[in-house]
């Protein structure tokens, strides 16, 4: 618990420093909270920076992901060590350099709600025990019904401690003047630190604008968020190449993780809309500006690492088109010998076969041109008794072995 208060202590103190520094100088809570919004926005630049590149990068690689889940369909083994051989060969692992920066903004975001919901500790900068006191001495003082959700007792009790400044003063010894003022939740006719009322049916329902811009507020939040997180799926599509760098929209479209994108940007929403009418105001103008900072810096962060993906897809384009051309070449050569030879005789079979062609031509010529001589000097030869290869094939007399005989064992016997 300790390591835990001191880890928090990082955020929360610094952040409700400046958000309190912001509430003096503008003397409005809605500015403030504005102001603070976009601060803590760009703050976390950075971080959202390298979070987007990093989901920039594993979109790119969807197709050969795709890819290499079809070629090692029946083993996930090896399915899984080519999946970690191309995210460490493309930079795009799932570690400090990968998917865990986008959990930084969300480690960072539950401090800041913390800032938020204690305006008492961080605007006013009193200790938390004066907090209680002071809202212990408001609950009894106020209405039964004032108070609603424990978790925002800070924010119900600062708006009302004008109310009940003299009250205070008299039973909490040295509460400054200054924390005796309060805060004033108004902005633009509404009241930031109530919660918004979800049912409008409701017979405490009143159709003003009081309660109509609480209600748009959380709904502004939520809708921020989906026109956000669409705008950020367009630009992450938008980079998903194949392994020769060209744009694969299908893949896109229907690749895992276009899928749960699609689910996360209703459900992300849907999440902060339920959350925006259990929470004060305050918190869902701050989540509302924040939304509309990221959509405006998402477009330009995408223009930004694209053009650096596109000077690498160009690269992979270029050497795909010499390695096609490498091909093209070898096919064609393979093709002309395909063309000269049909049969598919290679040069060395055919020159053994042309060689024994004429070896047997010189002998028979030979064989011819003694004939003749010894007819001429009136020498008749006995006409050789023509022997039958073994196998029935001239041009392969011994393919039985040089020493087959048929009648090796004799005839046999007609007596036995």
């Amino acid at each position: 618990m300790f390591l835990a208060f001191q880890l928090s202590d990082l955020i929360t103190v610094p952040f409700g420093w400046l958000l309190g520094v912001l509430y003096d100088l503008t003397s409005n809570y809605g500015v403030a909270m504005i102001i603070f919004a976009i601060l803590v926005q760009a703050i976390m630049l950075p971080i959202n920076a390298k979070s987007k590149k990093s989901m920039m990068k594993m979109s790119r690689l969807q197709p050969r992901i795709q890819e290499i889940q079809r070629k090692y369909a029946n083993d996930q083994q090896k399915q899984n060590e080519a999946i970690q051989a191309l995210q460490k060969e493309e930079g795009a692992s799932m570690g400090m350099g990968g998917c865990l920066w986008s959990f930084v903004p969300l480690l960072i975001l539950i401090p800041l709600f913390t800032v938020i919901r204690e305006p008492i500790t961080y605007i006013l900068g009193e200790g938390a025990e004066v907090a209680t006191q002071i809202i212990e001495t408001i609950k009894g003082l106020a209405p039964e019904g004032t108070f609603g959700n424990a978790y925002y007792d800070q924010v119900t009790a600062a708006g009302l401690i004008p109310q009940y400044a003299a009250e205070l003063k008299a039973a909490i010894s040295g509460i400054s003047a200054e924390t005796l003022e309060g805060i004033n939740f108004t902005f633009l006719g509404i009241n930031l630190g109530l919660i918004p009322q979800f049912n409008i049916f409701a017979s405490d329902w009143v159709w003003d604008w009081a309660h109509i811009g609480l209600f748009l507020i959380p709904v502004l939040s939520a809708a921020s968020q989906v026109l956000q997180m669409w705008i950020g799926q367009k630009n992450n599509d938008s980079v998903v190449t194949n392994e020769k760098g060209i744009q694969d929209k299908e893949t896109a479209a229907n690749s895992q993780t276009a899928q749960t994108n699609k689910m996360m940007m209703w459900m992300m929403p849907a999440m902060s809309l339920w959350i925006g009418f259990t929470v004060s105001a305050g918190l869902s103008l701050y989540w509302f500006i924040g939304g509309v900072f990221r959509m405006i810096t998402d477009p330009i962060m995408t223009k930004h690492y694209r053009k650096i993906y596109d000077e690498e897809d160009a690269i992979r384009l270029q050497k795909a088109m010499e390695l096609d051309a490498i091909e093209a070449e070898k096919e064609r050569i393979r093709a002309e010998r395909r063309a000269a030879n049909p049969e598919g005789q290679t040069q060395n079979t055919s020159k053994k076969k042309l060689q024994k062609k004429q070896q047997l031509e010189a002998e028979a010529a030979k064989a011819a041109a003694k004939k003749e001589y010894n007819a001429r000097r009136g020498i008749v030869e006995e006409e050789p008794e023509e022997v039958t290869a073994l196998s029935g094939i001239p041009e392969r007399p011994f393919c039985k072995g040089r020493n087959y005989d048929p009648n090796h064992y004799g005839a046999k016997s007609t007596e036995e």
